[in-house]
């Protein structure tokens, strides 16, 4: 998804969000930008597992 974009355009995104948001907004966007990947994370693990035991059942 994001391979597409190099160091430049990493660096242009991240030059941008400072100055949108701030130097004192920026750790605490990427603290609840982490924490809501976490938890999709763990919300799809959970349901590829229950997946997994439905597939286990019916075999």
């Amino acid at each position: 998804m994001l391979s597409g974009i190099g160091v430049s355009g990493v660096i242009i995104i991240a030059v941008v969000a400072l100055l949108l948001f701030g130097p004192t907004k920026l750790p605490q966007l990427g603290r609840a930008f982490g924490t809501t990947i976490k938890e999709f994370r763990q919300g799809t693990k959970g349901l590829l597992e229950e997946d997994t035991v439905k597939k286990q059942k019916s075999e």
